[in-house]
């Protein structure tokens, strides 16, 4: 399981977090664990070794935290602390290190170890060995607890992990446990050199295989869909099934689906439907005559093509009679063509085949998946795409075929979620070093803490500045309320003048409609107007009325000499006199005049 390992992190040894581990151990104080109300003489310190010894031996999944609990016997402070850091450094490497759940939990019972060497001898119960050994686990990301041989081995060498340890724990040394750690080492140098054979193996083997399949059943198919419904000789049947499907079988493997060989036999295959079926022959009896003539001597060149061994006379025989009887008029007897779906199994789907992009699997090619949650999960390795067949080559990573899978249906189990790609794993050095740095942080803000003066000056340093900032707060809170009140009022008074303003301007609107219409009314014949050219270069028009016409409404107005005609309807009139294009010169003055009226009362209603 060499493959797809991750890029080796920075992980200490025992030595990097030597002295961070003897810190925590001497000064953390964690909430609720049962410390003693002093310091013990070590005389009265009780002796935890057997009770941890036979946790491990059980192979317990509790705390050990836990454990020292349910007995009341005198345990030190760096007992009990020993005993936290184990359960927290295990509890992260649970919950962080991706391997599967059967696995990581049976490693984080090594926390009832770690804290009995961690009391005896601080950070030098990591030693290099153990936590390289714990970081080449990682090789075993795509472990399942499968039952199989594979998946046994594993539990067997972690069976072998139970007796060192215990060993340890009677002969109070490491010595075991280095004899494992080394031996786990050897082994699995020993397995790696032999992985990438087997693997080169099982590529090659499969994708033989695949190629067989294909060409297996993209021959089925096309004997399936040319029989399918069909009711045929019983020779042409039993030669197309017996015979024909190898050779197109074989046409396919050496040359594919776009071969000469491929075609001439598929052509082939309809010609012998075509004499053997009578609902399609009978009706052109010159093509039959011609068929029977050439039939045998392009079977026997098509098999030539493919096998270098002769057809069997008896297979050609066969077909031969069942020709020479149709020649002759006569009605074989049929038989349904194709035999029960048991017997000969196709899927008509292989006909329109289409391979899967390379591009498209290079993204999850060399990746592992799992599948399921928790105990029940199980992971697989996407080891290689079959070209010839679109499926994935599942394996355990060490040349193991676990499956294959349609390209298909991998993609519609990651689009529902039922497979998803395996995240990045944690090594158990990194565990350590993060959760080490984590606790002896927190081991020196406790110290700092202890300085009763110093916390209380800053605790009342804090609250006096929380209050500070909680009235700065609400002030800003209250200020900005009265700001937003201030602002809907501006904004409706501003509203409300808009309004005004504009009804005042209706208003005009309406006084200048009714001075221009009376004007209009009082205009009589002979009066005059000006007209303001339409552009800079014409001169003001003036018009006089010339005719009025009451019952169409209309004013007709010519020039001085009576020519130059121009009729305006009386609202075009109106319009004109209140826009400014037209005046009337015999009222224009009396109109300036209301005008002026009409916007000194707006003024003075303004003020």
């Amino acid at each position: 399981m060499s493959q797809n390992r991750q890029k080796p992190r920075d992980v200490p040894s025992g030595r990097t977090v030597s002295g961070k581990i003897g810190d925590v151990l001497a000064g953390i104080r964690v909430p609720d664990l049962p410390y003693p109300p002093g310091k013990l003489a070590p005389e009265s310190v009780s002796d935890w070794r057997p009770l941890l010894l036979s946790c491990w031996a059980e192979q317990r999944d509790e705390r050990v935290t836990r454990v020292v609990r349910s007995v009341h016997l005198n345990w030190s402070a760096r007992q009990i602390n020993a005993a936290y850091v184990a359960d927290r450094i295990m509890d992260v490497f649970l919950k962080t290190s991706g391997l599967h759940p059967e696995l990581s939990r049976r490693v984080a019972r090594l926390r009832f170890f770690l804290a009995w060497r961690m009391n005896l001898e601080g950070a030098r119960a990591f030693s290099d060995a153990l936590v390289e050994w714990l970081d080449s686990l990682q090789v075993w990301r795509g472990w399942s607890d499968s039952g199989g041989r594979s998946a046994k081995v594993l539990l067997d060498q972690l069976d072998a992990l139970v007796i060192a340890i215990s060993s340890s724990f009677e002969s109070g040394t490491m010595s075991a446990v280095d004899d494992f750690c080394q031996q786990w080492k050897e082994d699995a140098d020993k397995r790696n050199g032999q992985t990438g054979k087997l693997r080169q193996r099982l590529l090659d083997t499969e994708r033989g295989a695949a190629r067989q399949r294909r060409a297996d059943q993209t021959a089925r198919a096309l004997i399936g869909r040319a029989l399918q419904g069909r009711r045929l000789p019983e020779p042409v049947s039993r030669f197309l099934l017996d015979h024909w499907h190898h050779l197109l079988k074989q046409s396919i493997w050496e040359s594919g689906v776009e071969g000469d060989t491929f075609r001439h036999g598929s052509k082939l295959l309809e010609w012998l439907v075509w004499v053997g079926d009578p609902s399609l022959s009978d009706q052109d009896r010159n093509r039959l005559y011609h068929v029977g003539e050439q039939i045998g001597d392009r079977i026997l060149d098509v098999w030539s093509r493919v096998f270098d061994r002769a057809l069997p006379a008896d297979a050609l025989s066969g077909i031969e009679s069942v020709m020479v009887s149709r020649l002759r008029g006569e009605a074989p007897e049929l038989a349904d063509a194709l035999p029960s779906s048991a017997t000969f199994r196709w899927d008509s789907s292989w006909l329109e085949f289409s391979g899967v992009d390379a591009g498209v699997a290079e993204e999850s090619e060399g990746r592992w998946f799992v599948e399921g949650e928790g105990t029940k999960e199980h992971r697989r390795y996407f080891f290689a795409l079959l070209e010839d067949t679109a499926e994935i080559l599942w394996t355990n990573g060490a040349g193991v075929k676990l499956g294959l899978q349609p390209w298909s249906e991998f993609q519609r189990a990651r689009a529902q979620g039922d497979l998803r790609p395996l995240p990045e794993l944690t090594p158990f050095g990194q565990v350590l070093k993060e959760t080490v740095t984590l606790l002896a942080a927190v081991c020196e803000k406790q110290r700092k803490q202890r300085e009763q003066a110093a916390r209380d000056a800053r605790d009342r340093a804090e609250a006096l500045r929380r209050k500070r900032e909680q009235e700065d707060l609400q002030r800003k809170q209250e200020k900005a309320a009265r700001e937003e009140e201030l602002q809907q009022q501006r904004q409706l008074a501003e509203e409300q003048r808009l309004q005004d303003e504009k009804a005042e301007q209706e208003r005009l609107a309406r006084e200048r409609q009714l001075i221009a219409r009376k004007q209009v009314d009082s205009l009589k014949l002979g009066g005059w107007i000006v007209v303001a050219p339409t552009s800079s270069e014409e001169e003001p028009a003036r018009l006089k009325l010339a005719v009025r016409i009451n019952a169409s409404r209309k004013l007709v107005f010519v020039d001085r000499l009576g020519l130059n005609r121009r009729e305006f309807q009386e609202e075009k009139l109106v319009e004109g006199i209140v826009v400014g294009q037209i005046r009337v010169l015999d009222s224009s003055a009396e109109f300036d005049d209301t005008l002026t009226r009409v916007v000194g009362r707006i003024r003075v209603g303004r003020n």
